[in-house]
């Protein structure tokens, strides 16, 4: 496999390179999605036949203000990348989201569930998918959710890190607790997405943790796996007021694949290999 990832210094990208070390790296400054020449001019020169598209606007609520911006990367850039690989051909995987699913079904997502985004963030990586297929019908578009992970000292934290560090703070800890997720480890994630690069399997497939969680649940196991004390404060989404939208119920499931193993004995795993650093008991 000559894999090349875009996106690379992402979470989820950065994972990817540590698991096939001979993978070209590429960040959005040395080769953005938004770049078709660049992209054409990449794939060729690296020889690549697998490429991973992690990169992505994922500022949810930033999106909301920043419409174009978050268009521009999510589904022209979507749409470059599968120009690119048709053109190449190189085998697609490109990464999505559970916002594109309302969240007022009751039971998991999946794949074949209508779509229906709230939100910019979703609206564009929906649009995103759609570009994708029609331009790549053999790519494989992967649906995951709430990803963590990754060393301390990141630009971007995830969740659990955000409350990892909110607690050594000692700030309270208002926490969501009527939206759900699959909390998805990313570097199980990328193992997976390399096992599928190699299958036969197309189209749509949602790839997420075992089980699912509230956000404030998600939060006391990630304490309690951090040997941290604090308390969580359960808040109704209504009483943060964020900008975007988010579905309530963002859990996903699969007819098409296994999904992950189940996310608080990955959590746990993470904390183990991250260890407490840069965290303290407040």
């Amino acid at each position: 496999m000559k894999a090349l990832v875009l996106g690379a210094a992402g979470l989820l990208g950065s994972e990817l390179v540590k698991l096939l070390p001979d993978a070209v790296a590429l960040t959005r400054e040395q080769v953005p999605v938004t770049d078709l020449a660049a992209l054409n001019g990449a794939l060729p020169h690296y020889e690549a036949n697998v490429v991973f598209n992690c990169a992505a606007y994922n500022a949810v609520d930033a999106a909301e203000g920043q419409q174009e911006a978050a268009y521009q990367v999510n589904a022209q850039g979507a749409f470059n990348v599968a120009l690119a690989c048709a053109e190449h051909n190189a085998r697609l995987i490109h990464f999505s989201t559970n916002f594109v699913f309302s969240g007022a079904q009751e039971g998991a997502y999946v794949e074949k569930d209508e779509v229906g985004p709230l939100g910019v963030y979703g609206k564009s990586k929906l649009e995103g998918e759609k570009l994708v297929a029609m331009v790549a019908p053999r790519a494989l578009i992967i649906r995951t959710a709430a990803l963590f992970g990754g060393s301390a000292g990141r630009t971007r934290p995830s969740f659990p890190e955000r409350i990892l560090e909110r607690a050594a703070a000692g700030e309270r800890l208002r926490v969501v607790s009527d939206q759900t997720v699959n909390p998805t480890y990313a570097a199980d994630l990328a193992r997976a997405a390399i096992a599928l690069a190699s299958s036969d399997l197309d189209g749509v497939v949602h790839v997420v943790g075992g089980g699912c969680s509230a956000w404030d649940e998600l939060a006391r196991v990630t304490l309690a796996a951090f040997g941290v004390t604090a308390a969580i404060e359960p808040v109704p989404t209504s009483e943060l007021a964020a900008p975007a939208p988010r579905p309530r119920n963002g859990c996903l499931a699969s007819t098409r694949t296994q999904l992950l193993r189940p996310w608080p004995e990955a959590l746990r795993e993470w904390a183990l290999t991250r260890g407490q650093s840069g965290t303290k008991k407040p």
